[in-house]
């Protein structure tokens, strides 16, 4: 399994071409499954509010997705691509899409959880998604995927366990305000990479994340792109700084073995957790 950490330019073409580049070497370095950032054929277009940014959004199929699945098929690898959709005209998502091994798409998933911060304005582009938490059956194994956002909702990392998948992927785009960065920055990280094992710990399954890097005008991208295995255990992590392609290998059998031993699907007691459909409980008087 590998993760693509890229910096990235205001050349689409130039960003797909390093894509592809990366995802070759990948291959001959030996992985079979390949995940790439958060929207990695553009800058990140969500720090401001501006309509002419729609115009980089392609429909699915579509040129860019066609050279992921025809990468997919070349190199006989699975590749988890995030994708800026055009579904409709004035409907667009934040799009994942599992191409198979031969080329084939595996499966589609739609960011559920759109933020709305500073410099992360995605409710101003993407309508939340409405195909729910979903896994796609690969020659790679049952693959699980959000986005971003997503990473921080343990419901999200559940509902997708659920579904059969033996890794999660979480395509990324987190980085540092510059400004906040000495204040705050050692402690932004940290709770961000801290979520995203503890899915792992509470779901018994791999855990991935591809963040890209670099400075974006208002925004230090942070890399650290990183993979653990289902105790969490770190099984790699790229730098804050530079361009990398992680390879680690994933024994799918350690899923059932972490289960059986912390058995916590086991324990869930479904019949208790109806309060979780409920915005806010009040305090009992």
């Amino acid at each position: 399994m590998a993760v693509v950490q890229m910096a990235c330019s205001d050349s689409k073409q130039a960003n797909v071409d390093k894509t592809l580049d990366r995802l070759a070497d990948a291959a001959a370095r030996g992985a079979n499954v390949v995940c790439l950032q958060e929207l990695f054929h553009g800058l990140y277009p969500c720090q401001t509010e501006d309509h002419a940014r729609f115009e980089e959004a392609e429909p699915i199929p579509g040129p860019t997705s066609e050279a992921l699945a025809k990468a997919a098929r070349q190199h006989r690898i699975v590749i988890v691509g995030s994708l800026f959709e055009r579904r409709a005209a004035g409907l667009y998502h934040n799009t994942a899409v599992v191409f198979d091994a031969d080329g084939s798409t595996a499966g589609v998933y739609r960011k559920m959880h759109i933020p709305d911060d500073p410099r992360y304005y995605e409710k101003f582009y993407f309508t939340p998604g409405d195909l729910g938490f979903r896994s796609f059956a690969t020659r790679a194994g049952r693959i699980g995927v959000c986005v971003c956002w997503d990473q921080w909702f343990p419901e999200a990392a559940r509902l997708t366990a659920l579904t059969g998948a033996q890794i999660l992927f979480y395509p990324t785009a987190i980085g540092w305000l510059p400004e906040e960065k000495d204040a705050y920055g050692a402690s932004q990280h940290a709770a961000w990479e801290t979520m995203m094992r503890s899915h792992a710990v509470a779901n018994g399954v791999f855990v991935a994340a591809a963040n890209r890097v670099g400075l974006e005008d208002g925004i230090q991208f942070w890399g650290a792109s990183f993979a653990v295995d289902p105790y969490g255990n770190m099984l790699a992590r790229a730098g804050h700084e530079a361009e990398e392609t992680l390879l680690v290998e994933c024994d799918f059998g350690l899923v059932d073995t972490a289960r059986t031993h912390w058995p916590f699907l086991r324990d869930r007691r479904i019949d208790a957790y109806g309060g979780l459909l409920k915005r806010y409980l009040d305090p009992p008087s």
